[in-house]
């Protein structure tokens, strides 16, 4: 399947959920108070493109994701790396792991709100703890695909541990780390939003939500603003996605055994 036809298939799809709810709420199905038509809540949504207070609130929020994102890679890559080229110290570290990794974030905003205070660093912490992991584990994942052949031969011309670390288990694992850092993206985003309104503080794209949640007939606003959050996320997928397609083509590429074979000619 081509890269258009996914375009018009998920452009099909996002038709039909929007003609859904339009024709739910205007038959009445569902109350307009719990589920306004889904025009309206797109018109919302597009005039609020114009509220400068809103667009201030969602740069708050990006920059709190961007910040919690990047400090969750630059501690899962060398974490990963390590753990991955020595077995002792992930033997070591395995349990701790293990106990960390299923702890909700958002469970962890009152300890962390009681430790850092209320504000960013609070959001960024609870950002960058629930960003690490998938980074992580695909750090450490990707090390241990690396072609042994490649680190054998390199070690063979005399190269020590760092130049083999440098030369092919960390290119080979780039894409791994990539793959990684875009879910991680997703999930920061959701913390970001999440926290945001469960802390109930600040500025940013949850507040909005949060507030609105306490308007007689804030219900459009809240959906408005679950369509910004959307579309957020879908923008950033989609460069992320590009990049990996752009730096990483060659490890999309058939290896040997995927190819087809050419056919002969009679």
């Amino acid at each position: 399947m081509t890269r258009r036809q996914d375009f018009l298939l998920g452009v099909l799809g996002a038709a039909a959920a929007f003609g859904a709810c339009e024709a739910v709420s205007r038959a009445g199905i569902v109350r307009r108070a719990y589920l306004p038509p889904a025009s309206e809540v797109l018109a919302r949504a597009a005039r609020l493109a114009g509220d400068r207070a809103f667009l201030d609130g969602i740069g708050v929020t990006l920059r709190a994701w961007a910040l919690g994102l990047g400090l969750a890679c630059a501690i899962a890559v060398p974490l990963g790396l390590l753990l991955g080229a020595v077995p002792v110290v992930e033997a070591a570290v395995r349990a701790l792991i293990e106990f960390l990794r299923p702890l909700p974030s958002v469970a962890l905003i009152p300890l962390v709100s009681l430790l850092l205070g209320s504000g960013t660093r609070t959001e960024v912490t609870l950002i960058a703890y629930a960003s690490l992991w998938p980074v992580l584990f695909n750090t450490v994942y990707g090390l241990a695909e690396t072609d042994p052949l490649a680190k054998d031969t390199l070690r063979a011309f005399g190269f020590g541990r760092v130049a083999v670390l440098l030369r092919v288990e960390l290119p080979a694992t780039a894409p791994f780390i990539a793959a990684g850092v875009r879910i991680s993206a997703s999930v920061a985003l959701i913390l970001a939003v999440a926290t945001e309104i469960l802390s109930g503080f600040g500025q940013g794209l949850g507040i909005f939500i949060a507030e609105a949640q306490t308007e007689p007939d804030g219900t459009r606003d809240v959906l408005a603003g679950v369509v910004w959050a959307g579309v957020l996320g879908l923008v950033i997928n989609g460069v992320l996605v590009g990049a990996e397609r752009r730096l990483f083509a060659w490890a999309r590429e058939p290896g040997p055994a995927q190819r087809k074979p050419a056919r002969s000619r009679a």
